[in-house]
């Protein structure tokens, strides 16, 4: 998907890292597997998220109703989400 391809270009840009100091995939791999995770569980395409980010966010945040949710490893959901919102509002 272009919107991830160009959201993941966005992260590293943003001095996000590809991969930890052993090799592994990390942030930018990670945000980009968490944002594609939320539209499954949503039922929804990115195109969708897109369009919903904003309540999206509320949704998995503090006292949302899907914050145990956004809570997941260590609450790389909801970053990946809110990084995915700046990321939207910079294109503006």
């Amino acid at each position: 998907m272009a919107i991830l391809d160009d959201f993941q270009q966005w992260l590293k840009s943003h001095e996000y890292t590809e991969h930890t100091p052993s090799g592994n995939p990390s942030t930018v791999y990670d945000y980009r597997k968490r944002i594609e995770s939320v539209c499954k569980e949503e039922g929804i395409s990115i195109i969708e998220l897109i369009k919903r980010i904003d309540t999206i966010v509320l949704d998995y945040g503090p006292n949302g109703r899907k914050e145990e949710a956004g809570k997941k490893s260590h609450s790389s959901v909801i970053n990946a989400l809110r990084r995915f919102q700046e990321y939207l509002n910079d294109q503006k």
